[in-house]
């Protein structure tokens, strides 16, 4: 089956994906009657040309990667809400979309390539989520949560944040209505508390990561660098803690960070604000050395081994040196003490470990 998270992975209001803070709490209605059945939406399907064939190629191979980004980040975020702290929010785990989630030039190809259509359907569900214990699948139709219709067409997403966003946040399960194979179910979706930031793919083939407090982005040519879901981990992890040890902030440069991520978010984003250092500055040694020690716990604590990351470090280096400047290493140039500062906190954690003791940094 097509793996489908769309190109331009707007997350819900809904604490529905991995990464985003419920809205602001609406005053909650009585539930009417359950919603009716409503049947799969059959839309006119859009004629293939050679250009929709290889914006449908395009759009496949971005989903297929951001599949990946999503389900080695979900541990991290599950697994270290309690360290996440003021981050932390109520969460369903999964993101849905509909057609007119991508840009216009692309809605046909969404329709006719990854089978989107009106309704908000899901494209990724969280490995250890409510949503993956409750059995939700990728392609599941959204109808109704807790008795209250959920909108279709134009801003869906939007418009069901203000539904579904509340409702995590407030109850400890959700009455979901969805349509599976044209068959009208109902399921019972305990929310998940987890780290609320939003990770996200950058299309670009630089290799670097971006954070401003609340987001994080990869490059696409930063996941090729990395081979294991460890190493990738390991980078998420990193600016996770970057995020909870609040140093974008005292960088002061979160809305430059912001601005980039917004552009590297898009399918064709402006490569010319990739030219030099894009605005932003190297993160100081104290800082990716205390990120680090953090991100050693958060990596044990999913489940994820925390060896052989300063040899990851080296390669990278190698590959995209410090003169690369809107490269990793530039950001990051710190290779011989961050090696020291990984090593530290991995004895550490294993004595941690080796005493049945809490781990916690």
């Amino acid at each position: 089956m097509t793996r489908v998270p769309g190109v331009r992975q707007t997350i819900l209001c809904l604490g529905v994906a991995l990464l985003l803070p419920a809205c602001s709490l609406l005053k909650r209605a009585p539930a009417p009657a359950p919603a009716a059945p409503v049947e799969a939406s059959k839309p006119e399907t859009p004629q293939m040309t050679p250009k929709m064939a290889a914006d449908i190629e395009l759009l496949i191979k971005v989903a297929q990667t951001r599949e990946r980004l999503y389900q080695v980040a979900a541990p991290l975020l599950i697994n270290n809400a309690d360290l996440c702290k003021s981050y932390s929010r109520n969460l369903l785990g999964f993101t849905a979309q509909n057609k007119y989630s991508y840009p216009g030039d692309l809605v046909d190809a969404a329709q006719l390539g990854l089978g989107m259509g009106d309704r908000l359907q899901v494209t990724s569900v969280l490995a250890g989520s409510g949503a993956a214990r409750a059995g939700l699948r990728r392609g599941d139709q959204l109808v109704a949560a807790e008795g209250r219709p959920l909108p279709t067409g134009p801003n869906a997403e939007s418009v069901a944040g203000g539904v579904l966003g509340p409702l995590a946040a407030s109850m400890p399960a959700l009455r979901m209505s969805i349509v599976r194979n044209g068959d009208a179910q109902q399921i019972q979706l305990p929310v998940t508390r987890a780290c609320a930031f939003r990770v996200e793919l950058g299309n670009a083939d630089n290799a670097n990561t971006y954070i401003d407090g609340n987001r994080i982005l990869i490059t696409r040519g930063l996941m090729l660098m990395a081979e294991t879901e460890a190493e990738l981990a390991f980078l998420i992890a990193h600016d996770m803690a970057h995020n909870i040890l609040g140093h974008p902030g005292l960088q002061r440069t979160t809305s430059t960070a912001a601005g980039m991520i917004d552009n590297l978010q898009s399918l064709r984003p402006d490569t010319s604000m990739l030219i030099g250092t894009g605005g932003l500055r190297p993160m100081p040694e104290k800082f990716d050395s205390a990120a680090d020690a953090l991100a050693i716990y958060l990596l044990a604590r999913a489940g994820i081994k925390p060896d052989g990351m300063a040899r990851f470090f080296k390669t990278l280096g190698e590959n995209y040196p410090e003169s690369v400047m809107n490269g990793y290493t530039h950001f990051h140039p710190w290779t011989a003490s961050r090696a020291r500062a990984l090593d530290s906190a991995l004895a550490e954690l294993k004595t941690k470990q080796a005493a049945a003791k809490p781990l916690l940094p």
